[in-house]
C-alpha cells in the first residue's frame, strides 16, 4: 500500500528491500526514451493495417498501410508492402509503397525503396536505393 501513497514513498525502500525494481518500473511505462516502445520482430507477418501511437520498430514483414502519429523504424530485416503515414520514418528495410512524413523520413544504408516519399525533410544515405519520387516541402 505504501507504493500508492506519495508520503510514505522514501520509508518503502527500508521496510521492502524489493522496492527498486518496482521504482524503475514505474518510469517505463509512462516514457520510454532509451528503446522503441513497440517492436514487430523478425519472423513476424501481418497483412492488413497497423496503427500505433508513439514508437515502432518493424522487422518483420506488414502487408498493408501503416498509419501513425508517431515514430516509425523500419529494419533491415523487414519487408512493408503498403503506404506508410507518419511523423517519422527511418527506412533500413525494404519498402513498396509510398511514405508520407509530417516531420522527416530518412532513407538510410542499404535500405530499398520503391515508391515516393512527401516529407518536410528528407535524409538520403549513401548506398541506399531509391526509386520514385520525392516531394520536399515546409511543414503544414
Amino acid at each position: 500500500m505504501s507504493m500508492f501513497n506519495r508520503k510514505s514513498e522514501p520509508t518503502a525502500p527500508a521496510s521492502q528491500p524489493v522496492s527498486p525494481p518496482v521504482v524503475s518500473e514505474q518510469p517505463n511505462r509512462t516514457l520510454t526514451p532509451a528503446r522503441p516502445s513497440g517492436l514487430l520482430s523478425r519472423g513476424v507477418s501481418i497483412k492488413g493495417s497497423v496503427k500505433f501511437l508513439n514508437e515502432l520498430l518493424i522487422d518483420g514483414e506488414v502487408e498493408g498501410t501503416i498509419d501513425s502519429p508517431g515514430k516509425l523504424s523500419i529494419g533491415e530485416h523487414a519487408q512493408i508492402n503498403g503506404e506508410i503515414r507518419a511523423k517519422s520514418v527511418k527506412v533500413r528495410g525494404t519498402v513498396e509503397g509510398n511514405i508520407f512524413a509530417t516531420e522527416r523520413c530518412e532513407l538510410q544504408a542499404g535500405c530499398t525503396l520503391r515508391g515516393d516519399i512527401e516529407a518536410p525533410r528528407l535524409v538520403v544515405d549513401e548506398n541506399a536505393t531509391f526509386l520514385g519520387s520525392a516531394k520536399v516541402t515546409a511543414a503544414k
